[in-house]
C-alpha cells in the first residue's frame, strides 16, 4: 500500500513525479517513454476540454451549461476580488465539467465528477505562467502518486465516501502538483495534500436529480481555487499539524459513517431540496 510517507520517503533524491513513473513502471512493465506519452495525450485530453467549454456548451439536460464564457467575459472587463490566476483556473475547471456535462471527452482526475480540478489548474499555469509541456506532463505524475496514495488509504469515490472523496481529492492532487511544479520539497507536498483535505473533510455528495451538474461543476471550480490556496500555503512554510495519511484515513472515517443520503444517492442536500426535488420531477416525471 502506497502511503504519501513513503512517496515523501522515496522522492527524497528525486520529486513525487519520478517515484510515481517509477512506480507504474514496475507496475505496468512498460518503459518510461510508452508512460510518459500516455500521460502526455491525458494532458492534451485536457486541454482539449477546457478549449471546448469554453466556447459555451450545455448539457444534455440544460440544466448547466454556458457558464465558463461568462466567466471569460468577467476576466476582460472586471478585477476579480479572488484574482485572476484563481478565477482562470476556475473557469478552466467549469469548463471541463461543463463539457462531461454535455457527454464530451474529459480526463478523469481521479473520477470524471471531479476532472475540473487538475485540468483547470494545469491549463491555468500555461495560459498565465507559461509552463512547458514537460512541467505540465509532472503536474500529472505528481498529482497522480497523491491520487494514489489517497485511494490506496481511503476512497476516491463520492458513492463510498462523498464528494470529499472526489472534489477533496483532486484538489489535494493538484495542490501538491502546484507545490512540486513551484520547487517545493516533497514534505511540503505532502502538507500541501494535508491542508486541502482537512478543508474539504465531510463535504457530502448531493447531485441533483442523481447528474453531475448541480452542485458538481461549481464545486470543481471551488476545488481549483483551493489547491492554488494550499499550494501557496505550503511553500510559504506553513505545516499541517496532523501529517497527510493520518488526514486521509480520517477522510476514510468519515465517510465511511457518512449516511447513504450524502453519497451519490440524490436523497440528501441539494438534492433534497424543494428546488432540487422540483428538477428532478422535471426530468424524470415523479416527486
Amino acid at each position: 500500500m502506497v502511503t504519501i510517507a513513503e512517496l515523501i520517503s522515496l522522492a527524497a533524491d528525486s520529486s513525487l513525479a519520478e517515484v510515481m513513473i517509477d512506480l507504474e513502471m514496475k507496475v505496468s512493465g512498460r518503459t518510461k517513454e510508452e508512460i510518459w506519452g500516455e500521460m502526455a495525450r491525458n494532458l492534451v485530453a485536457m486541454e482539449q476540454a477546457v478549449e471546448k467549454g469554453l466556447t459555451g456548451v450545455a448539457s444534455m439536460t440544460g440544466f448547466s451549461g454556458g457558464d465558463a464564457p461568462k466567466l471569460t467575459d468577467y476576466l476582460e472587463k472586471m478585477s476579480p476580488f479572488s484574482g485572476k490566476n484563481t478565477l482562470q483556473a476556475a473557469r478552466n475547471a467549469i469548463a471541463t465539467n461543463e463539457l462531461n456535462a454535455s457527454m464530451g471527452v474529459i480526463c478523469a482526475t481521479p473520477t470524471a465528477g471531479s476532472a475540473g480540478v487538475c485540468a483547470g489548474v494545469i491549463t491555468m499555469m500555461k495560459e498565465v505562467h507559461g509552463v512547458n509541456e514537460n512541467q505540465q506532463v509532472n503536474f500529472l505524475f505528481t498529482a497522480g502518486a497523491v491520487g494514489l496514495a489517497i485511494a490506496n488509504q481511503a476512497s476516491i469515490s463520492g458513492a463510498q465516501g462523498g464528494c470529499q472523496a472526489e472534489v477533496g481529492s483532486s484538489s489535494a492532487m493538484a495542490s501538491a502538483g502546484l507545490v512540486e511544479l513551484a520547487g517545493g520539497t516533497p514534505e511540503q507536498c505532502g502538507h500541501a495534500v494535508a491542508l486541502t483535505l482537512m478543508n474539504t473533510m465531510g463535504l457530502v455528495c448531493d447531485p441533483v436529480a442523481g447528474l453531475v451538474e448541480i452542485p458538481c461543476i461549481t464545486r470543481n471550480a471551488m476545488g481549483a481555487s483551493l489547491a492554488l490556496l494550499t499550494a501557496d500555503m505550503a511553500l510559504a512554510g506553513i505545516k499541517s499539524a496532523i501529517p497527510a495519511d493520518e488526514v486521509i484515513q480520517a477522510m476514510d472515517q468519515v465517510g465511511t459513517k457518512m449516511p447513504t443520503m450524502f453519497k451519490e444517492t440524490a436523497e440528501g442536500g441539494l438534492a433534497d431540496t424543494p428546488t432540487g426535488r422540483k428538477i428532478t420531477a422535471q426530468l424524470f416525471g415523479k416527486q
